[in-house]
């Protein structure tokens, strides 16, 4: 049987590149490799790089209406055939095809965004500063935008900033995860039939010779990266020592505490939801769960009631929740209930047993429930990027707050209560980016930007919003002055009369 190979996508079309490499494609829910992928070497993404360079005075210099008017026709068409890209990201991701079809329409969101781009690109107009002296600003593309995409949100992520760094007249290379990259493809196919000229959106699939190819090239003045936090702090250090402007978002620990006074049905049905949907590959998961002691038993048993009508399998067979992106992802993620169970927690609920409806070899683990996971067990203090939720009892708010700022990440937080003040109190306290209140996953709406503090996120440009624009985009301030008649300098022409 002949293994299909993905290629790279530059210029336009599809093309292979001068590497041998290739890196295999599995399909999570059946333990099966589905394709193989090209893995560009150095020198594959220099002539990436030409080609972007080669493409970008023609894009930059096309008109604002022209550039919309590409957006516009990808925005209908990815609206259209949205349930095709649902079914590539289920079969490579393993996420079920509702999940699939929540993250296209997020990253429709910043579509959208991108098409009010005249708005966003007005300029700002002082009138005599001085005596006849005005002062005005610009704001132009920035070149060769670089953008590495992490496998949990195949689409999404890509959709974050592509849109608004295409729409402000850069060019970009995508190098989105080995482990789901058709995604990328697609979207570049897309984008060409919207009739984006070539060479604008070039896709190079590769390992860490091409990220540090993309860091390192000094045709590329911008790298966006979404991952784990070594990675990122990897990538901002390494793109900023090559004199490149770098947003880096990381990963993160995201804790969700729940008052005395909340609707605990609420509570339990957002838990659920934030700590198991997309398998927990996701870096605006709950994780934890800080519960006051007063009500923690109850929530824990209305969480464990909810857990045990989920069902996990193949996302294409109306299942609730999916496998994992990779067996030896699996089993690390496995292997941390075994840590929370020697560090003392108690295993109210344990994904590794159960039934899963899906290939044998699937990559399965069932959602997770601990009770009492000790502050210092790595259970807690590890990103574990699965369906784990820990629950870590507190006497109180003000021990719950304190415990998440002592984290060292600062993605994303939530709180459950009826009580104005506490959640008011809550928002201005803790040492997060994102803040839920009541809402257990609170990642902001497209004209608002995305981004963590502290160890989730490296430099201070957040991803999409008027952040993103302004990523993508260098400011010119210029300061004129036009001599009049009056001056003696100027002869317009004019009739005069004596």
């Amino acid at each position: 049987m002949t293994t299909t190979v993905l290629d790279h996508y530059v210029g336009g079309k599809a093309w292979a590149g001068d590497s041998e490499r290739t890196s295999p494609v599995y399909d999570p829910a059946l333990g099966e490799v589905s394709k193989q992928v090209r893995l560009a070497s150095a020198a594959d993404v220099s002539q990436a790089v030409a080609t972007a360079v080669g493409a970008f005075d023609g894009w930059a210099n096309a008109s604002i209406a022209a550039r919309q008017a590409v957006m516009l026709r990808f925005r209908e068409l990815l609206a259209a055939r949205r349930d095709e890209l649902a079914e590539i990201l289920t079969a490579e991701h393993g996420k079920v095809l509702s999940d699939a079809a929540g993250e296209i329409a997020r990253g429709l969101e910043v579509v959208e965004l991108a098409l009010s781009m005249p708005q966003l690109s007005k300029g700002e107009f002082s009138q005599n500063v001085s005596t006849g002296v005005d002062v005005y600003s610009v704001r132009e593309p920035v070149g060769v935008v670089g953008i590495i995409s992490p496998f949990n949100f195949p689409a999404m992520v890509p959709l974050w900033f592509f849109p608004l760094a295409i729409a402000a007249g850069n060019t970009v290379i995508l190098k989105p995860s080995e482990k789901d990259p058709s995604a990328a493809n697609w979207l570049a196919e897309l984008m060409t039939e919207a009739g984006l000229p070539p060479g604008v959106l070039n896709v190079v699939h590769g390992d860490k010779e091409a990220v540090d190819a993309l860091l390192t090239h000094p045709d590329v003045p911008a790298i966006s990266f979404v991952g784990s936090t070594p990675i990122a702090r990897y990538v901002y250090a390494t793109g900023t020592a090559h004199d490149k402007r770098v947003q880096a978002l990381g990963g993160a620990k995201n804790h969700m505490l729940v008052l005395p006074d909340a609707d605990l049905d609420l509570a339990a049905d957002a838990a659920v939801n934030a700590g198991f949907g997309s398998a927990g590959e996701r870096c605006m998961a709950v994780s934890v769960l800080l519960a006051v002691d007063s009500i923690a038993d109850e929530l824990i048993e209305r969480i464990a009631s909810r857990m045990a009508g989920l069902r996990t399998g193949d996302g294409r067979k109306g299942c609730d929740m999916g496998p994992l992106i990779t067996a030896a992802h699996r089993d690390k993620v496995s292997g941390y209930i075994d840590i929370a169970m020697a560090d003392g927690a108690r295993v109210v609920v344990d994904g590794r047993d159960g039934e899963f409806d899906g290939g044998a070899d699937g990559f399965w683990l069932g959602p997770t429930l601990l009770d009492g996971v000790p502050l210092d067990s790595a259970a807690y203090t590890d990103e574990i990027f699965g369906p784990v939720l820990s629950v870590v009892r507190v006497p109180g708010f003000a021990e719950g707050v304190e415990i998440i700022n002592a984290s060292p990440y600062g993605n994303g937080t939530a709180i459950f209560t009826n009580d104005g003040g506490a959640s008011r109190r809550f928002q201005r306290e803790v040492t997060v980016g994102m803040i839920g209140i009541n809402v257990p996953i609170p990642v902001p709406v497209a004209y608002h930007s995305f981004g963590g503090w502290k160890a989730s996120l490296f430099g201070d440009a957040k991803a999409y919003g008027s952040a993103g624009y302004a990523f993508f985009t260098r400011e010119k301030a210029v300061t004129s002055r036009w001599l009049d008649p009056s001056h003696g300098g100027i002869n317009l022409g004019f009739p005069q009369h004596d």
